[in-house]
């Protein structure tokens, strides 16, 4: 475990010093589970936005977007159930005065089970040439123990949030000893209920304000224009609205960098089906969405399915894609089908029909929904997190880099003379001009090349093209590959189409 958070502090660390992101307002000692993008990681971000955005919307002739405002009318939250239902139960260390989310508390005691499973199973395959029958039987002995201990803490937990049974949930703290990470004890308060909406008013005069909420979710501001969307863009079911935007939580317990904010980002899309078509829709997301994340080329052992046993209120089916991040899988994108809950809700709380006619079937009807939600913050902790590499080369020096998929990366290439004489820094500035128009590009002519390179490196800089006495000569450059650090030799006006070559051969 040890590692493991060393690993975490490691990308904390190179995510500031390489300028991706920042703790907000570091001057005046920061502000608790809030973050700024540096100059790196806006352009990171931004990438796999767009990335999602192309091959969500252009990609797809019967799904377009949507941009809704964060304020909406506060009668949307009550339609939606998050004014009575939005709570995270809450727990007091009376010690340590610290305040819990009581269902985290118990998930982290689920994931240290789940990582001694996975150490007897890694402790096993080491041992697999020395194998005996009788340490066979000893370790699948201590594995179905742990998993037995899943199954039943499981068990009770579902049915605690499930009943909102928040004595039972604490009973549950205190039987599995869970104590507080901070004062050690299990001196534990009574569970509470707290909602995660922050509100706000809306209003010229103090008297005359109306309490609103920043949207604590993208979708809903699908749901209201789902009318508007279906007239204007003449779309038929089946057919999606995407959206990319801010969403707010009033989270009491934000933790792990920028997994978990009070200010995020989020890409969502809605489907909008025929009923009784639904489950088959779900299943058609369920498995275009994994082979979205395949596509960047990621092992496909960093990620997983959380088929959800107790399902939300709206739901009739629901999965989460896992990613193994450095403290454990964690929900990175969830699929839902979220039957016709929202739109009936809207459509008795705003008076409004948000029916469909269907053509086909000559009926009009309320449609369901199928639901493609993904943090944006943390696709971008997913693909950072996966990165980070450190390397001991064949010299026994060491580099660090961050291996991001090259499609993603925020700086495409960069254009570094070898020397700044001999007329190479105005070659160079030459080619920076032709590839600036199609490429992110960065010029560098500070500091010797081996230096340089490590710069990119540490970027994430997929390609380097250097300038030097041969391109004088004869007007060909280096490219440098930036995982296996190969180099090969090309003609100027060969460059900008051999980065297309590789940017495209890096997408499977």
């Amino acid at each position: 475990m040890a590692n493991k958070d060393d690993l975490f502090k490691k990308i904390i660390a190179h995510a500031k010093e390489y300028g991706y992101i920042f703790p907000s307002s570091e001057i005046y000692d920061g502000l608790s589970a809030v973050y700024d993008y540096g100059p790196y990681g806006c352009e990171l971000k931004n990438n796999i936005r767009n990335y999602w955005w192309k091959t969500m919307v252009q990609m797809h002739e019967n799904i377009v977007g949507i941009d809704s405002a964060i304020f909406m009318h506060p009668k949307i939250w009550k339609a939606s159930g998050h004014v009575d239902a939005f709570n995270d139960p809450l727990i007091d260390n009376k010690d340590s005065k610290k305040r819990y989310r009581a269902d985290v508390l118990i998930e982290d005691y689920l994931q240290k089970i789940e990582e001694k499973i996975e150490k007897e199973i890694e402790k096993a395959s080491k041992r697999f040439e020395a194998f005996d029958e009788s340490m066979f039987r000893q370790t699948n002995a201590r594995v179905l123990e742990y998993q037995s201990k899943i199954n039943e803490v499981q068990s009770r937990f579902i049915s605690c949030m499930e009943n909102s049974n928040w004595q039972e949930l604490k009973q549950l703290i205190l039987d599995l000893d869970i104590v507080c990470p901070i004062s050690g004890s299990r001196n534990w308060t009574d569970v509470r209920q707290f909602n995660l909406m922050f509100a706000t008013q809306m209003g010229s005069v103090a008297e005359g304000t109306d309490t609103i909420y920043l949207r604590p979710e993208t979708a809903q501001g699908i749901f209201v224009n789902y009318l508007n969307v279906l007239k204007t863009a003449r779309m038929k079911i089946p057919f999606g609205i995407a959206q990319v935007g801010k969403a707010f939580r009033n989270e009491i317990v934000a933790r792990q960098f920028i997994f978990r904010m009070k200010e995020f980002e989020q890409m969502e899309m809605q489907f909008f089906v025929r009923p009784g078509d639904e489950l088959q829709w779900f299943d058609y997301w369920k498995h275009t969405r994994i082979r979205w994340h395949e596509s960047l080329g990621i092992s496909k052992e960093m990620y997983r399915y959380h088929d959800h046993e107790k399902l939300a209120h709206y739901a009739n089916a629901a999965t989460d894609i896992e990613f193994k991040f450095p403290f454990g899988f964690k929900e990175l994108e969830g699929i839902h089908s979220r039957t016709d809950f929202d739109l009936k809700a809207h459509q008795q709380h705003s008076g409004k029909k948000l029916q469909y006619f269907d053509p086909e079937t000559n009926e009009s009807y309320v449609p369901y929904v199928i639901e493609t939600s993904i943090g944006l913050d943390r696709m971008f902790l997913a693909i950072l997190s996966n990165a980070f590499t450190e390397e001991i080369l064949p010299d026994n020096s060491s580099r660090t880099l961050l291996k991001i998929p090259p499609i993603l990366a925020p700086v495409k290439v960069a254009i570094l003379p070898l020397v700044k004489k001999d007329g190479m820094p105005e070659k160079a500035r030459e080619i920076l001009t032709t590839l600036q128009t199609n490429f992110m590009c960065q010029y560098d002519e500070k500091d010797a090349i081996g230096r340089r390179y490590r710069r990119q490196d540490a970027i994430g800089t997929p390609f380097c093209i250097t300038v030097d006495n041969e391109t004088l000569e004869n007007n060909t450059v280096t490219l440098r590959e930036r995982d296996s650090m190969k180099q090969e030799r090309i003609a100027i006006d060969e460059i900008e189409y051999r980065l297309y070559q590789l940017l495209k051969s890096n997408i499977s």
